[in-house]
């Protein structure tokens, strides 16, 4: 008998769905991508319907559904932390309780509501949904777990470990103690956006020095060996207060947090580089205690944290751990997968069989488009397109790219989780100095400063980088090769913080960070074919085996999931060509698009 189990994750950060057919994921998306709102947390209406509608079932053929935390235990925390702190916290009590009593309470109702059918409903725990979406769709048929986020119920940080279908926790951090919150609490205070902004933090750390680390360890975060770790929560005010860090925090670093969308000073990037460099030393004390405890030589992570890329690549460099898996969802919305796959291991009790290429079937569980679909939406939004072969179609996109046109490439199956990964993606020539500037500014609309990914063939990711692992989601930052390297002059060492932006650092400057770094991307034949062949004509054409991906959205806006949304960002942008399946879009041949009003009103600037 076949078993379909339905995990959903809502109302704290990216809601989504994910179905499992008898441990089998089969589809998973995020509710943003529909709704078009960014980090979307309501229910997860059209991800839902998204899922049965790829499984080709209805909701009356689900034989559970399963939340990823327990709301009860974390409006326990919530009203135990604001008895603690009262009168203090009286603005924030008033602000969370009505939206608990209102909805979060009652999401069992919600559900039974959504699904409309007498299905088994079940909870899993915050942390616990992390591990299992770490561990079970994970190439290991062993392996030490480490989850670290903001908070889930009371629990920040927990470790453990897997062995076949069972996850065992071995130790966890208690709220108010938190290295997501820690470093969100430095982001807000940087003056970015707090669960939207941690990217920008990290991006911004290389132009700064760490000289506020001392300071840091001296005042905010007391760290043992064990990578214990308590918070000071002086400097903070997200315990009892509506912002993140407190006055004690201003008089520590000499003024008040960076207003938003204000020019960027030295002493954010200072403490952009400390702040990311504590967070690097307390991730590798964890491991190093885990790796004690659990003795095994593999590792899996989740949690917000560990998108983290900068301190994944020091783990894989500086740890005991042979190999380090991380779920590429591994934010919120991956704790849908995580709990759908816990029942069916956990609770069904069913055996594990291990993919060693993972089962995470290259991320690329959202929705696809066939050809027919995507000429219906070009004719009704009076595009101008022409049809090719697939051959032809990749020649011509290798072509563009050689001479340093942007490409918006939509393609297969979306992604689920935060990166694009060769299917929702903008591409550019990662040999021109100017690449960086020109899709930053005048296609994605955000700060200059942000780096960008390279993908590059798994087969010579070794004659570009330091590194000796595949990387096919995005989750490790590895260093250029030294002989690929432009040696700074004197006087371009004396430059201080974004003045270092125009540097070229290598080759490939469009994807070589301020620190002679890359975020990387492996792409193999077997996991991804298409989009290896695209890479592999460029290479033939420029004997270069990498481009510049980023994902398919302007600054505030999901990644795009329809063509129609592909279209609509690829006409209100700087790009040159979209390739959406086998049609091909020139700009100049595109009839004029007209908004009506401005579009950026859309989307919260994130």
């Amino acid at each position: 008998m076949t078993t379909y189990i339905l995990g959903l994750s809502a109302f704290y950060h990216d809601s989504a769905a994910c179905l499992v057919r008898d441990g089998h994921i089969l589809a998973a998306a995020q509710e943003e991508r529909f709704t078009r709102k960014k980090h979307d947390y309501s229910f997860p209406h059209n991800a839902v319907e998204y899922c049965l509608r790829e499984a080709g079932i209805s909701s009356s053929q689900l034989n559970y559904v399963a939340f990823y935390d327990k709301p009860l235990l974390t409006f326990e925390r919530l009203l135990e932390t604001h008895l603690a702190t009262a009168p203090v916290g009286i603005r924030l009590f008033w602000k969370s309780m009505t939206v608990w009593i209102k909805k979060k309470l009652w999401i069992k109702y919600l559900i039974e509501e959504a699904i409309g059918e007498d299905i088994p409903i079940l909870f899993g725990q915050h942390h616990e949904s992390h591990a299992a979406s770490a561990f079970y769709p994970s190439p290991f048929a062993e392996a030490a777990i480490i989850t670290v986020d903001g908070v889930g119920e009371w629990t920040t940080t927990s470790y453990g470990y897997g062995d076949s279908n069972e996850i065992h926790t071995l130790g966890e951090t208690k709220f108010p103690h938190s290295l997501g919150l820690f470093y969100s609490a430095f982001t807000y205070f940087s003056g970015f956006k707090v669960n939207s902004g941690e990217y920008k933090l990290m991006g911004l750390a290389p132009y700064g020095r760490p000289c506020y680390v001392d300071t840091i360890f001296d005042n905010i975060i007391d760290v043992k060996d064990d990578g214990s770790f308590r918070l000071n929560t002086r400097y903070f005010d997200y315990i009892s207060g509506l912002r993140m860090t407190s006055r004690s925090m201003d008089e520590l670093f000499g003024g008040p947090p960076r207003k938003p969308e204000s020019p960027l000073t030295q002493r954010e990037m200072d403490i952009a580089a400390s702040c990311q460099k504590v967070t690097e030393e307390v991730m590798l004390k964890i491991a190093s205690h885990v790796y004690k405890e659990t003795g095994s030589k593999n590792l899996c992570m989740a949690g917000g944290v560990a998108l983290n890329c900068v301190g994944n690549g020091r783990l894989l460099r500086e740890s005991m751990f042979e190999k380090i898996w991380v779920q590429p969802a591994a934010g919120d919305a991956g704790g849908a997968l995580g709990v759908a796959m816990s029942i069916w291991y956990r609770y069904l009790k069913k055996e594990r069989c291990v993919n060693p290429l993972d089962s995470m079937q290259s991320s690329l569980l959202g929705p696809e488009y066939s050809d027919l679909q995507i000429e219906d939406d070009i004719g009704r939004l009076g595009a101008v397109a022409t049809h090719m072969k697939t051959s032809e179609i990749i020649g011509k996109t290798a072509k563009f790219l050689a001479q340093e046109k942007v490409v918006g490439w939509f393609q297969n199956r979306m992604e689920f989780g935060p990166r694009a990964l060769g299917s929702r993606s903008i591409l550019a020539d990662p040999r021109s100095p100017k690449t960086q500037s020109v899709v930053n500014v005048k296609i994605k609309f955000r700060e200059s400063f942000r780096p960008f990914a390279p993908s590059v063939l798994a087969d010579h990711v070794h004659d570009y980088f330091e590194y000796e692992e595949e990387s096919p989601y995005m989750l490790q930052v590895a260093p250029v090769r030294v002989d690929r390297r432009i040696i700074m002059t004197d006087d371009e060492k004396q430059l201080f913080g974004i003045e270092k932006l125009n540097v070229p650092r290598s080759d490939i400057p469009a994807v070589t960070h301020v620190d002679y770094s890359a975020r990387l991307q492996t792409v193999s034949q077997k996991k991804n074919p298409l989009y290896y062949e695209l890479i592999e004509e460029f290479y033939r054409i420029t004997g270069c085996p990498l481009v510049v991906n980023t994902s398919f959205n302007v600054r505030g806006e999901p990644i795009v999931c329809t063509p129609e949304d592909a279209y609509r960002c690829f006409m209100r942008t700087g790009m040159d060509f979209l390739i959406i399946g086998n049609f091909l879009l020139d700009k100049r041949d595109q009839p004029q698009w007209e908004d009506e009003r401005d579009w950026r009103e859309d989307f919260e600037l994130d």
